[in-house]
């Protein structure tokens, strides 16, 4: 793979920051799109977006950073140097929700419905961002004799002449499915929170599968789990209890309502 596609005298154009882009752009459209088709806010969907972006940006820095925490003691350039590489996925879903609460908040959007609204396209992002490591030679898989991997040849992050799982291909497929199923949910849910219960499920489960083929260990574990893996349980069970929460939002609102009309029959007795 070549991640320097394109060099204009000092300017270099990486593939990494080139699907990461693109990602961000798709999203965008497509949250933009899906606002107008449900009578939302698509004039705010440009702004939520900015926040997400650097929220999710900052966010997938900081848990990297922290991973990296006994590097980052020990040599106090390490942050400086890896500002604009190294980044963690759930440090980047996590910043990125906080900031998508704190923007509808401030402009007082309902939460809940927007929070649906983008975690499609958060998955749509995130297959765009997957191609990006492919071609930077991120995320690498383990070595494997099979006939379906992948070699790289100029790589700064996989070893190179190493048949490795292509899992790079592995997580994209599976992001932009799940980013199908997500906008297949959406046009049947039953309560605002559903599709970013599904998204926060879904994602755990592919990512704690995936990360049995992952090759760069240097990541850090728990115990026999990958840091992601760990992180796959709690936001796993995150999704499960956000499932059931919004799924009794609507029950126990019927009940309340029921219990003032009982109240204002009473009443009027």
């Amino acid at each position: 793979m070549k991640n320097e596609l394109l060099t204009i005298g000092p300017f270099t154009v990486y593939g990494y920051g080139t699907m990461i882009a693109l990602g961000i752009l798709f999203a965008y459209f497509t949250a933009e799109y899906r606002a107008k088709k449900q009578n939302l806010p698509y004039e705010q969907v440009f702004f939520l977006t900015i926040w997400c972006a650097l929220g999710g940006f900052l966010g997938a820095k900081l848990l990297f950073w922290i991973t990296e925490w006994k590097t980052l003691l020990r040599d106090s350039g390490f942050a400086i140097r890896t500002f604009t590489d190294g980044f963690v996925v759930y440090g980047g879903i996590l910043g990125g929700i906080l900031t998508g609460y704190l923007f509808c908040k401030r402009k007082k959007l309902e939460f809940l419905k927007m929070f649906d609204l983008v975690m499609p396209s958060i998955a749509l992002a995130q297959g765009f961002g997957r191609i990006g490591c492919l071609l930077a030679g991120c995320c690498y898989g383990k070595e494997t004799p099979s006939a379906f991997s992948i070699t790289f040849k100029n790589s700064d992050f996989a070893p190179n002449g190493v048949p490795l799982i292509p899992t790079q291909i592995y997580a994209s497929v599976l992001d932009f499915l799940h980013f199908t199923i997500l906008i297949f949910l959406a046009k049947r849910k039953k309560a605002d929170g559903q599709i970013a219960a599904c998204y926060l499920l879904f994602y755990s489960i592919g990512r704690f599968v995936l990360e049995f083929f992952r090759g760069d260990l240097v990541r850090g574990s728990v115990g026999l789990l990958s840091t992601s893996q760990f992180i796959s349980i709690f936001t796993a069970a995150a999704g499960i209890g956000m499932l059931l929460w919004v799924f009794r939002r609507p029950q126990d609102k019927r009940c309340l309502n029921k219990e003032k009309q009982k109240k204002n029959h009473l009443d009027d007795i």
